[in-house]
């Protein structure tokens, strides 16, 4: 299988439409990474879970209780499909995508997709994507716990001070070079250290050559 890594950056959906295909667990993280970057999200799904309920009860979300039609495409800037679907549905999705020019993540088939979305590790301001390339998603979701562990409180109110002197020099210090210097110094010290522990299934596999 041929493996695309795609390029990986970020997209300001701020008061954009989007549209969420699903009514699971899945859909629901995805509706929440999405509204805590300001989209305008629109779920799509006969059925909803507790926590999408609750969103589309007070009016974050709308919810429209069918399954997805093409003139649902027009006009969005991302649908996500959190459905474990065929792949004759995930075909005419990535069509549709291409065709209205909509980014589209299908969250099990990355190869009829125009994006994907890699894990996140968010803390305060803090945003870590985590991708394997599509090859071990179960990985990138292991990272990603262990990731989260090491940034607590402190690290928020951290992220928060540098913010805050980042903005105070902009106002104060009129010299780009100067306020460069301003901030690699409030940074001086930090260091993100650890160590890589891997199961014993691979410890095996490596010492016998076995690589798959």
């Amino acid at each position: 299988m041929t493996v695309n890594p795609g390029f990986q950056l970020s997209i300001d959906v701020k008061g954009r439409l989007c549209l969420v295909l699903g009514g699971g667990e899945e859909a629901a993280d995805k509706v929440q990474r999405l509204l805590q970057a300001g989209a305008k999200v629109t779920v799509i799904n006969p059925t909803l879970n507790d926590a999408l309920r609750k969103l589309a009860a007070s009016g974050k979300i709308i919810h429209r209780v069918r399954t997805f039609r093409a003139s649902d495409g027009e006009g969005v800037t991302l649908v996500i499909n959190a459905q474990k679907t065929d792949t004759d549905y995930a075909r005419s999705l990535y069509e549709l995508a291409l065709k209205e020019r909509f980014l589209l993540c299908s969250t099990d088939r990355p190869d009829l997709s125009t994006c994907t979305m890699p894990a996140l590790v968010s803390r305060g301001h803090l945003r870590i994507a985590i991708s394997t390339s599509g090859v071990a998603p179960a990985l990138s979701a292991r990272l990603r716990q262990d990731l989260a562990a090491l940034f607590d409180d402190e690290f928020e109110a951290f992220l928060d001070w540098l913010r805050q002197l980042r903005e105070a020099s902009q106002a104060e210090e009129p010299d780009p070079e100067r306020r460069r210097a301003q901030l690699r110094e409030a940074v001086e010290g930090f260091k993100l250290s650890g160590t890589v522990t891997y199961p014993s299934a691979w410890r095996a596999a490596s010492r016998t050559g076995v690589s798959q």
